[in-house]
């Protein structure tokens, strides 16, 4: 049973957590470079947001939405 707990921490210590150790390497040289990912993160949710509120812009124009407090069941 050891055996299995040790494989799964040398799955996850020495495998799946090597890039992040390689970006806590990289952060001592460059400050840019260690972000690059939270940097795609934010330019992801950032063109998610913006489509999503030209999605709800096109539905008001359309007459689509439904404003009324009893759309849903759960505001009676």
């Amino acid at each position: 049973m050891k055996a299995f707990f040790e494989g799964i921490q040398y799955l996850f210590v020495d495998l799946l957590f090597a890039p992040f150790d390689a970006l806590r390497g990289l952060e001592l040289s460059s400050w840019f470079g260690a972000n690059t990912i939270n940097f795609l993160f934010m330019i992801i949710c950032s063109a998610a947001i913006v489509y999503w509120i030209k999605q709800l812009k096109l539905h008001k124009a359309n007459n689509e939405e439904n404003q009324d407090t009893t759309a849903h069941s759960f505001f009676k």
